[in-house]
């Protein structure tokens, strides 16, 4: 079943990147996916980073093409393609340790049988934008620290209140990101908000799948560069049955794959590749991911009788 294969590839991320460093393993600084810097022994990290780092200091254009600091930008980002590119969003649910976060989170809720916070669609559609929001913060914060003179522990604005910081950690023993910063009023409003979002976050992903993916900024840079990936996800609109199991099997409840009726390509902004609107199609070839025009998965009728034979 793919659930179990992505599960799998889940868990031997998780490990590799939380603790692969410790064994020598180094995947470098332009990750696209949430691994956090802020773990010590961490196999390689968030790209996000690197992003916010190369947005600091620069005040002309002069200071960028003139100064070799273009290298210095170039580089992690054509570093970044490379990973990203031949996967596209695969990396979100396939490889992205804080997703497998969510996933644990999630399982834990439905072990007591509690029911899942509903959004409605208007709701949904209303969040949609804050991951774009982000993107474009976490580069001109930074950019802002010498434009407009602002004090140089704004850097990394997005990385003082994620929230992975203070909960990836966790898997190595270490709790020290869960506290308040009283250094100067700058680090201490970074860190209390950080503890708000932290918890608000949690709270967020018990009640709700994959919580946090809808507020990603990574998520929001992936899509915008996910026409040079070969990953596709297609819907045959002719024999689609309308039946809604896509949307109902999605952990974020993505309605366009449902409702598309014009479009082949279904590969949306909020999709994450998890490919549970594949499995749960009863219409065989309808919808497929595919890579380099080559099939990585299709729904077919005999493989979801199967997978509900099984349970």
């Amino acid at each position: 079943m793919v659930e179990s294969l992505r599960l799998f590839c889940q868990h031997i991320s998780f490990l590799i990147m939380i603790y692969g460093g410790r064994l020598g393993i180094r995947l470098g600084n332009s990750l696209p996916c949430f691994t956090c810097p802020y773990v010590s022994g961490c196999a390689g990290h968030c790209y996000l980073m690197v992003l916010q780092r190369s947005s600091v200091g620069f005040q002309t254009a002069f200071d960028i093409f003139f100064s070799g600091a273009v290298f210095n930008i170039l580089w992690p980002f054509a570093v970044f393609l490379l990973f990203f590119i031949p996967l596209s969003k695969l990396w979100c649910s396939w490889i992205c340790p804080f997703c497998l976060v969510q996933d644990w989170i999630s399982l834990v809720r439905k072990k007591f049988y509690i029911r899942e916070m509903i959004l409605t669609r208007k709701t949904r559609n209303n969040i949609k934008p804050v991951k774009y929001i982000l993107l474009v913060l976490l580069i001109t914060i930074p950019l802002a620290i010498a434009n407009f003179n602002l004090h140089s522990d704004w850097a990394l604005p997005f990385c003082q209140i994620c929230p992975g910081k203070p909960i990836l950690p966790l898997f190595q023993g270490n709790w020290s990101y869960f506290h308040i910063n009283y250094t100067n009023g700058i680090t201490m409003a970074f860190s209390f908000l950080s503890m708000v979002i932290t918890g608000g976050m949690l709270v967020g992903m018990f009640f709700r799948e994959r919580f946090f993916c809808m507020f990603c900024p990574m998520l929001a840079l992936m899509h915008l560069l996910k026409a040079i990936s070969p990953v596709r996800f297609e819907k045959k609109i002719h024999t689609c049955t309308g039946c809604g199991n896509c949307e109902r099997s999605c952990p974020v409840d993505i309605p366009d794959v449902h409702l598309e009726k014009v479009k082949k390509n279904v590969l949306t902004q909020d999709c994450m590749g998890c490919m549970s609107c594949v499995e749960a199609c009863p219409a065989d070839h309808t919808l497929t991911f595919k890579w380099f025009g080559f099939r990585l998965f299709s729904s077919s009728r005999s493989y979801l009788s199967r997978k509900w034979s099984q349970k």
